[in-house]
């Protein structure tokens, strides 16, 4: 699941650095794709202080929502529906159907999420701008990332331009596909490709649109 996707979970949750910990291994990847992190074989690190051990909470909560969405019928329903619309435009394309239409239904799902009010975007920001960065720090450094300059330049930047709040157009959960995909190839797609892909996008949510919350549901149910 994306950003978004995992603060649902959260989003009545006041612990903000739980929050931050909810969202942060996808941080460490968006930062630097290299960051291989693994705090949940060092749990006794993060003992001392109260906001570390938030951050491993949340870390491990991502990790199971991962788990329970990827293995559940509605992802495969969904990533192999949305991979049968987007297979045409894949053809002149080094981008593999399957991984574009993996991402392509976790943004769809983001957008869905803000576009209908079920998540307010305003109190995400909100949520990671109060986390504590000193102990953020300690964290990272205590998971062997030795220099945090790379992670904390992007977290920043990430808080700062409120990027997020382009996921309520669908035009630009295609613009954040193809530079998804940019990072694995050169020239993922065409102006007119991208055109077509938020063509098909545009329908796909028109077919989940009355579905999309029951994977919520039933991720809540595993998880308590």
């Amino acid at each position: 699941m994306n950003f978004l996707s995992h603060f649902y979970f959260e989003r009545n949750n006041p612990d903000e650095n739980m929050v931050l910990g909810v969202v942060l291994p996808d941080f460490i990847k968006n930062a630097q794709k290299d960051y291989n992190l693994y705090p949940l074989k060092v749990k006794h690190l993060f003992n001392a202080q109260a906001q570390q051990i938030s951050m491993l909470k949340g870390w491990e909560r991502h990790i199971e929502v991962d788990r329970i969405f990827h293995s559940s019928h509605f992802f495969q329903y969904y990533t192999n529906s949305l991979k049968q619309l987007i297979v045409p435009i894949c053809e002149d394309s080094p981008v593999k159907p399957f991984f574009l239409a993996h991402i392509g239904l976790e943004l769809i799902l983001d957008h869905l999420l803000t576009v209908n009010g079920v998540i307010s975007i305003n109190s995400f920001y909100e949520q990671l701008g109060k986390a504590d960065q000193s102990a953020l720090d300690d964290f990272l450094r205590a998971c062997s990332l030795d220099d945090t300059t790379v992670f904390f330049k992007f977290l920043n930047n990430f808080i700062s331009s409120r990027y997020l709040f382009s996921y309520q157009k669908i035009e630009n959960i295609s613009y954040a596909l193809n530079r998804i995909c940019m990072r694995l190839w050169n020239n993922p797609f065409t102006e007119a490709q991208l055109a077509r892909l938020t063509q098909q996008l545009e329908i796909f949510k028109q077919s989940i649109q009355t579905d999309y919350l029951s994977v919520y549901s039933d991720i809540e149910k595993e998880l308590s």
